[in-house]
């Protein structure tokens, strides 16, 4: 069975994206201070080579889709959790040498998981193989599961401040929107 030359390009770039993602959580894990962050690395490191060697062997042998894999589960929180507001935020330069600390460790997790979850999505809207499309999906969620985990170590460390708007602010421009009228279309 071929693939289309945009799911080729497309695949290509993902398992580029899942080799450097891999490489820098690796390097980051041998760098970081903190026990927790420490094993979040791992266990992200760990999902990441999952679903590499999915796809991998998916491109290699068609049968290999029919491995079920579970989705990084989206950590149980409740929003009120969820520290809101800027609290005496820190200057941030960026570090032109020397070893890296655990906040830019876990900054630089971030931006990869984010990024990550986007192209994996990008990637899926190319693809006509539904498989290939699945695994596709199914990665932008491992990577949006865990970059929300990321967030929420980062704000419970404070290194993720979330600013906020005055509360009549946010609910006059959000409350704004109404909902569908019902039988609209009948």
């Amino acid at each position: 069975m071929p693939f289309g030359a945009h799911e080729t390009m497309e695949v290509h770039e993902i398992l580029n994206g899942s080799i450097n993602m891999i490489n820098h959580f690796s390097l980051y894990a041998s760098q970081c201070q903190d026990h927790n962050l420490r094993q979040m690395i791992h266990n992200h490191i760990q999902t990441a080579v999952e679903g590499y060697d999915q796809l991998v062997a998916y491109t290699h042998d068609y049968n290999a889709a029919n491995r079920s894999m579970q989705p990084y589960s989206q950590p149980n929180i409740q929003p009120q959790q969820v520290r809101y507001g800027l609290h005496q935020p820190q200057s941030h330069v960026p570090q032109t040498q020397g070893q890296l600390n655990d906040q830019q460790i876990i900054a630089g997790m971030l931006c990869l998981h984010k990024g990550s979850a986007k192209n994996h999505i990008a990637a899926s809207l190319e693809c006509a193989d539904p498989n290939v499309r699945e695994m596709l999906i199914h990665g932008a969620v491992n990577c949006a599961n865990q970059a929300y985990e990321v967030f929420l170590f980062m704000n419970q460390q404070g290194y993720y401040q979330v600013p906020t708007m005055e509360d009549h602010t946010a609910k006059t421009y959000l409350h704004s929107y109404k909902p569908v009228q019902q039988n609209i279309y009948q």
